[in-house]
């Protein structure tokens, strides 16, 4: 017969679960801010398209003040639609463009702005809000009668 050997026994018992632990709350914080980051990107697309059906509803209008009020309301329509919750909208319609004689190249520019809510997340080290803005052109008629 021969003599057993002792059972060695490895010397790094119990190290899976202590990285484990330290790992998670690194891996958790990081999934988070990738969910902030997606959040953000998502945002900046959904006003830079409103901003986009801002500008082309307002350069359809006849006057500065009915471009204004097409402006804010279609903004105001396509992030409802986008279910992006904003706690402030702030449209801002240029249409110094509407006092270009007919015949001269004009455009009118539209800023939206949003104020995106990222409290719900609550993440260390990520505001509670942030400003979200833009903008876009678009041509006036050339040839279109302007108030």
């Amino acid at each position: 017969m021969s003599p057993r050997l002792p059972r060695t026994v490895p010397a790094d018992t119990g190290s899976i679960t202590l990285e484990l632990a330290i790992l998670t709350p690194a891996v958790l914080v990081l999934l988070g801010l990738v969910i902030v980051a997606g959040r953000i990107e998502v945002a900046n697309q959904a006003i830079d398209h409103a901003a986009a059906a801002a500008a082309r509803e307002a350069s359809l209008a006849r006057t500065p003040q009915a471009a204004r009020l097409a402006a804010s309301r279609v903004a105001a329509a396509d992030l409802a639609r986008g279910s992006l919750h904003c706690t402030s909208v702030r449209v801002t319609v240029d249409t110094s463009g509407f006092a270009v004689p007919v015949g001269t190249p004009a455009q009118v520019s539209a800023r939206v702005s949003c104020v995106l809510n990222l409290g719900d997340l609550s993440l260390p080290g990520v505001p509670g809000t942030r400003t979200i803005a833009g903008q876009a052109q678009s041509t006036l008629d050339t040839y279109r009668a302007r108030r």
